[in-house]
């Protein structure tokens, strides 16, 4: 009985869990990424060509780049520096751009 009453209180400490984890994932798009990449739900990116962020999982599951991300991302063009980043910051970055899959809440 006590933990059905324990399971709301999890769930919102999950949430909020979530939540930092996405805002943090967010300062790391727009930190390391903005510069090229159109990192939020609205708006162009300031490199021609550059993906918005947003538009991502409708190219490929976002859950595929953790590997990517984790080992260093590198493209077939030379204007994009090659990014790597650390296992805390890939779980971030990953709840975030998932999180533009969704409505805005």
């Amino acid at each position: 009985m006590r933990a059905l009453f324990a399971l709301p209180i999890l769930l919102a400490a999950c949430a909020g869990e979530d939540r930092a984890t996405v805002a943090q994932g967010q300062q790391i798009a727009e930190t390391r990424c903005g510069a090229c990449h159109a990192t939020g739900r609205t708006g162009t990116s300031p490199r021609a060509g550059a993906p918005a962020f947003r538009d991502l999982h409708s190219r490929y599951p976002v859950d595929n780049l953790a590997e990517s991300l984790a080992e260093g991302i590198v493209t077939g063009h030379p204007e994009m520096p090659e990014q790597s980043f650390s296992a805390e910051e890939v779980t971030a970055l990953v709840a975030y751009l998932k999180s533009l899959e969704r409505p805005a809440q």
